[in-house]
């Protein structure tokens, strides 16, 4: 292994040095400080006679008299079904004080696409236990579906949430007992706090939710080269366990805005010409690499399905990370400020929200026959109370019909008693759905257009719709 002392220059994460044979684009690199530090890097770009090098732990302390040693492989993760239970850092290294992973194989980080003729539609449903979700923006396995919030909102006491309630109701029901053993979450964090860190890691462990996880934690003050590396480690050890070991992987990134930001700070220092606000042209390309790796194989048994979080910024939907995460992913969730300033948890806004792939992954054999409709049907009326309260804004509550009043007390409701369920209660779909038809037998009937007819025979609770009758 040749070792070169020619480094021209230190810009910002970025090394560049002189060599005299061809280097492969992405290849290891190992940098020894003068008092003996060895620091990892990545071949960024190659030309002749000079390679720039992002280096993962940061360039203090490298000057022109470190040496530079090109590994000759790319990236590789070491993965083993042993790293459930574990907490690593951005780069792959364990934090968690256990044994030393001794890997079964070392993958690729970047990871192989899968091809489009060998994907398995979307069809299972997942559990959440979140009514916001199950009932109204339905997760399906294999799916990416992003959780759009904004800085201070409790997203990430969502993210806990899903992470210790997400089941898959089909394999429990198959395999009894055993469906732990079959589920597996990978929480990759970016750029968070220690402060944060350390809330997850207390709820991951109060909570037992652990022993069915890999958690990988980059924090704020870790490099930003190394936030670039640990979404796509924790996607290598995903695919290891979905599709070599069968498991059904819920994969949970946050920030990506954090990603997004350790992007344009590499891009900058690269000198690179800036796209939309700064950020890289190649953004787009570069979160694709990330959430196309989400789906469900032909023949395979495991599936690996994506939650993105991202903080939009100002909370415009409109910014380019927001926009080009709605481009590529299949639905997104609202986190609202308005409904947590009401103290509404979870915050979940279900109008603007969206599951491409929820019709799918609903309905009998899956949910529940009635799941379609009365999700329609409470969109409906809610998205109907909604429209009511800018109307009292104006003309004031007596001047509104007894229907129009009905809609108005059916949203306040649906904020109370659906989407308010605390961080901690977990609904199966059963009880969401029931949750649904209480609401919706407060309406009358024949405005329920959305709904069989047989379904509302069966469901619609007739006493509650008296009850609204006599309490007006």
């Amino acid at each position: 292994m040749k070792e070169y002392k020619t480094i021209t220059e230190i810009s910002g994460p970025l090394v560049f040095a002189e060599v005299d044979e061809p280097v492969g684009y992405d290849e290891i690199v190992e940098i020894e400080t003068p008092d003996g530090e060895t620091k990892r890097g990545q071949v960024l770009e190659t030309s002749d006679g000079l390679v720039s090098i992002q280096v993962f732990e940061g360039t203090d302390g490298i000057d022109r008299n470190a040496s530079v040693r090109f590994i000759g492989e790319t990236l590789k993760m070491p993965v083993t079904e042993d790293l459930l239970g574990r907490v690593l850092d951005g780069s792959g290294r364990p934090i968690d004080d256990g044994p030393d992973i001794v890997p079964e194989e070392r993958q690729d980080i970047v990871g192989e696409a899968i091809n489009p003729f060998s994907r398995e539609y979307p069809e299972e449903f997942i559990q959440t236990g979140v009514s916001a979700i199950d009932g109204m923006n339905t997760l399906v396995r294999g799916q990416k579906l992003p959780i759009f919030s904004s800085a201070g909102l409790p997203h990430n006491d969502l993210a806990l949430q899903i992470a210790r309630q997400a089941t898959v109701p089909e394999e429990a029901e198959d395999e009894g007992d055993d469906d732990d053993s079959e589920f597996a979450v990978i929480f990759g964090a970016m750029g968070i706090t220690q402060e944060e860190a350390n809330e997850f890691m207390d709820d991951f462990e109060r909570t037992g939710a652990l022993e069915r996880s890999v958690v990988f934690m980059n924090l704020a003050d870790d490099p930003a080269v190394e936030r670039t590396v640990t979404p796509r480690l924790a996607l290598t050890t995903a695919e290891y366990l979905a599709f070599e070991k069968d498991y059904h992987v819920l994969v949970i990134l946050t920030d990506m805005t954090n990603y997004c930001e350790a992007l344009r700070e590499i891009g900058a220092a690269r000198e690179e010409v800036p796209g939309r606000r700064g950020y890289p042209g190649y953004m787009y390309t570069d979160l694709a690499q990330i959430y196309e790796r989400a789906g469900r194989i032909k023949g395979e048994e495991g599936s690996i399905t994506q939650i993105p979080i991202l903080t939009m910024p100002s909370n415009d939907i409109t910014h380019p990370i927001p926009d080009l995460t709605g481009y590529i992913t299949e639905g997104q969730i609202i986190v609202d400020p308005d409904l947590n300033s009401q103290g509404v948890t979870p915050p979940v806004n279900v109008l603007p929200s969206l599951s491409r792939l929820m019709d799918d992954g609903i309905g009998e054999g899956l949910t529940r026959e009635d799941h379609g409709d009365v999700s329609d049907q409470l969109y409906a009326a809610y998205a109907e109370g909604e429209d009511k309260r800018d109307l009292v804004n104006i003309v004031g509550r007596e001047a509104l019909s007894d229907l129009d009043n009905k809609y108005l007390d059916f949203a306040d409701r649906f904020e109370d008693e659906f989407i308010e369920q605390g961080f901690k209660q977990n609904r199966d779909i059963d009880g969401t759905l029931d949750i649904g038809w209480d609401l919706l037998s407060m309406l009358p009937k024949d405005v329920l257009s959305r709904i069989d007819e047989d379904l509302i025979d069966e469901h619609y609770d007739e006493d509650a719709e008296a009850e609204e009758v006599t309490a007006d």
